[in-house]
């Protein structure tokens, strides 16, 4: 004998009503079509949002960048009234032109003996700061001061420090028995001097950057690694330097463009008469300083020093493609011998 019940009829003269299914859809009124401003919003409302950043570079970047080009390949004597069309002529003549090419070896020997000791200081740094060390929220505060100081408020404190008669510099070599040496007369030492102050100013600033990278990376990777026997060297160029590489390739190309474009400091170093020369003999004169020197005062010729404008442009741009291939290079080289 069987018994069937049917539960999917509800009884006659219940009062309950059926409730809807669980993970029922929406209804007729929620499907309706979105309205045409509705996917005019969904489809062009990002292209508003980063339009203001375009604008501005448009303005501030893009023109003057192409503004500075075309006066390149004019005579543009600020002191005249005609500006004739000479086409490469500008070009032409710094090729030929020893000062120009001399700013160019003092550009690459400042930003080499300031750039490379930076970058790896700062990241030794803030491998440190990145410890758990006491009151290391006050060293990480302390390591951005020479930052936010001003820069001639440095230039003159670095400037009474490398001075030949009564530095500090000198009176420590003596007592070691090094002859005093002419900081702002002598070419190497005049890079020397000006990348210290450089270093100084921005170890710190690159050494957050680093270490802001070096907080997001997950701590089960130090402790699986130290778990198989990892020491922290080992950590640090296995696990701590691969993730760092979008980062560093990031401080590289920042420090390229800052290094490259040197003005305030090598200027403010240097006293006399005529300091826009970086010394007597221009022993220290950047391409920017250069360039400040023929767009202005004395030679008022901004043809000219749009060219050199120009020829700094290209180079920042070759050396920072050349510093990113390197650092990819070392990095791919790395993985592969792990």
């Amino acid at each position: 004998m069987s018994l069937h019940v049917d539960v999917g009829a509800p009884r006659r003269g219940s009062h309950s009503k059926p409730r809807p299914a669980a993970g029922r859809g929406p209804g007729p009124a929620d499907r309706r079509p979105r309205g045409r401003f509705s996917r005019f919003d969904l489809k062009y409302s990002p292209y508003f949002y980063i339009a203001p950043f375009f604008l501005l570079f448009a303005v501030f970047g893009a023109y003057p960048l192409g503004y500075t080009l075309w006066v390149s390949l004019h005579d543009w004597d600020l002191l005249g009234d005609e500006q004739a069309f000479v086409g490469l002529a500008n070009y032409r003549a710094l090729m030929a032109d020893s000062d120009f090419w001399n700013s160019v070896v003092n550009t690459l020997g400042i930003f080499v003996i300031s750039t490379v000791p930076q970058l790896l200081l700062a990241l030794w740094l803030a491998n440190l700061l990145n410890r758990q060390l006491r009151a290391r929220t006050l060293f990480r505060m302390g390591v951005l001061i020479p930052n936010i100081t001003s820069t001639a408020a440095v230039a003159i404190v670095f400037s009474q420090l490398f001075s030949r008669e009564f530095g500090l510099i000198n009176w420590t070599l003596d007592l070691v028995g090094v002859d005093a040496i002419d900081w702002k007369a002598n070419r190497l030492a005049s890079w020397v001097a000006i990348s210290t102050m450089v270093d100084w100013r921005w170890t710190g600033y690159n050494a957050l950057i680093f270490l802001a990278a070096m907080q997001a990376i997950p701590r089960d990777l130090y402790e699986s690694a130290a778990i198989d026997g990892a020491r922290p060297i080992r950590q640090f160029w296995s696990i701590t330097v691969p993730l760092l590489k979008p980062t560093i390739i990031f401080a590289v190309i920042i420090s390229t463009i800052g290094g490259l474009q040197l003005f305030t400091e090598p200027r403010l170093f240097n006293s006399g008469p005529n300091p826009i020369r970086g010394g007597p003999l221009r022993e220290s004169q950047t391409m920017t300083m250069y360039m400040f020197e023929n767009a202005f005062a004395p030679n008022y010729n901004f043809g000219y020093g749009s060219a050199v404008a120009w020829m700094l442009f290209a180079l920042i741009v070759v050396i920072a493609l050349v510093n990113v291939v390197i650092i990819r290079r070392l990095g791919n080289s790395a993985r592969g011998g792990q």
